[in-house]
């Protein structure tokens, strides 16, 4: 299935790719459109948008789009609920929410320095991704023994 979304990625442009292709769709092929363009190129190739205006896939309320995904996708892990907590944290502004998000948003950030191109982008950080949400299967192991 093809995903599109708005180019020069950040937090939640990468955590929703990351997301869609661990637990929504393995065999996801995402877009990247200047903001304007999505909705447009979505209705043309199919494709569906999300972190944009006038997704459905968009933040709600105080939820990134992260959270809508995990929300509309039924997904219930609770390493992948604790890991929201972070994203939403980092992208939403809200650094002071979890103890994590500054550290996150400042790996983001250098991504985005390293790799303008989008897709190298988000190919680069899954593994950033991963980690995190290896971190957060471990640290409900601890809470939990």
């Amino acid at each position: 299935m093809k995903w599109i979304t708005r180019s020069h990625v950040h937090v939640d442009r990468v955590a929703c790719p990351w997301l869609i292709t661990r637990f929504v769709d393995s065999e996801a092929e995402f877009l990247f459109v200047p903001k304007s363009q999505v909705l447009k190129v979505a209705e043309k190739t199919g494709a569906i948008p999300f972190d944009t205006p006038g997704a459905k896939l968009h933040h709600r309320g105080h939820g990134c789009t992260f959270d809508a995904i995990i929300q509309d996708y039924a997904l219930s892990d609770k390493a992948l609920l604790r890991m929201a907590k972070v994203i939403n944290a980092a992208d939403t502004d809200s650094l002071d929410a979890d103890p994590l998000a500054a550290g996150f948003e400042a790996i983001a950030v250098g991504y985005s320095l390293r790799y303008p191109d989008d897709l190298a982008n988000i190919d680069a950080q899954f593994e950033v991704y991963d980690a995190l949400y290896a971190w957060c299967r471990l640290d409900l192991a601890r809470r939990e023994a």
